[in-house]
């Protein structure tokens, strides 16, 4: 009987994907954008048919793929690893930002600004190989939970989306995250939550030097920029990364513009902006928020005619 059942259930899920790839989203222009685009990219006798190798989709990760207030979640990340390593830096008590960051102090912290900020990354970031880097963001990621929500990040991510990137790789599209967050928080797991595999995510990056430890080879995370994939730098890393510039992009904010426009030069392609509009269910916001702010992108996607997603009319659902 159980076997029966669980025959059953494959099968009705099989019959709703091939009824409505996207069941999370609402019958909407935003969703007859995108798969109108699917239906003729991948139809030979479409004028907008595109060719399998050419099938490039890239997105942005924070307010795209997941969620991103109050902070995006790496800087969340680098506070609680503050926190983690407190106990073998007594002096912290005393110095900021890092004793902001100890008793919970906002406006002290945010008053450390840039620098402060700066201070933080390459105290959480560097130092150590990359295999430990990676550890260190395995185990955070599987116990860590949003400071307001009360959920693992994990499920925070966007279950329209989710279905999305399932949508396009079964009609032979490449998927890529290029984000303005670190490339190696990212990889640790993207493939598991996205199916998306490390060689298909890049973000911004800090120098690695190559060493040898005990007489085995190590990468070691050194505190200096070495790229940042934001904005402009966005159609940068495409260019030097994947080689082929994409026909699909999709993002949420003024940080993902110039990704956008780089997409739209091409003909036959899609631009989508994700539009927080849903303080309910998720956030609302877009021109005055200092977290993904969406101001001059949304005006130009308005006026050229781009697909503009919003969260709380489009979605059925926002997290799995």
């Amino acid at each position: 009987m159980k076997q029966l059942l669980c025959a059953l259930v494959l099968c009705f899920t099989s019959m709703t994907w091939a009824d409505d790839p996207l069941p999370s989203w609402e019958e909407s222009p935003s969703k007859e954008a995108i798969v109108n685009f699917v239906k003729c990219a991948t139809n030979d006798g479409c004028i907008k048919y595109i060719e399998p190798e050419n099938r490039i989709a890239v997105f942005d990760n924070d307010g795209t793929l997941w969620s991103e207030q109050p902070a995006y979640f790496q800087l969340l990340f680098a506070l609680d690893r503050i926190k983690a390593m407190a106990a073998d830096h007594p002096e912290w008590k005393e110095q900021q930002p890092f004793k902001a960051v100890l008793e919970n102090d906002r406006e002290a912290l945010l008053a450390a600004g840039k620098e402060g900020l700066l201070k933080i990354m390459a105290v959480t970031h560097s130092g150590m190989t990359t295999d430990e880097f990676s550890e260190i963001v395995r185990d955070w990621i599987k116990t860590a939970k949003h400071p307001t929500l009360q959920k693992p990040y994990t499920e925070l991510i966007y279950q329209p989306m989710l279905e999305l990137l399932d949508y396009l790789r079964a009609n032979g599209f490449k998927t890529y995250i290029i984000s303005g967050g670190g490339i190696d928080f990212l990889r640790v797991w993207a493939e598991e939550i996205y199916g998306i595999p490390p060689e298909q995510v890049f973000g911004s990056s800090v120098k690695v030097k190559y060493e040898e430890r005990n007489g085995e080879p190590v990468l070691v995370r050194l505190p200096e920029i070495n790229f940042i994939d934001d904005k402009e730098g966005k159609p940068v890393g495409i260019h030097q990364f994947i080689g082929r510039p994409p026909v699909a992009a999709f993002g949420n904010s003024d940080g993902d513009f110039e990704m956008l426009k780089w997409t739209a030069r091409q003909e036959n392609t899609l631009q989508v902006i994700i539009h927080h509009t849903d303080g309910k269910r998720e956030f609302a916001y877009d021109r005055e928020s200092h977290i993904g702010q969406l101001n001059e992108a949304l005006d130009y996607a308005n006026e050229h005619d781009w697909t503009v997603v919003d969260m709380k009319k489009d979605w059925k659902v926002i997290y799995p």
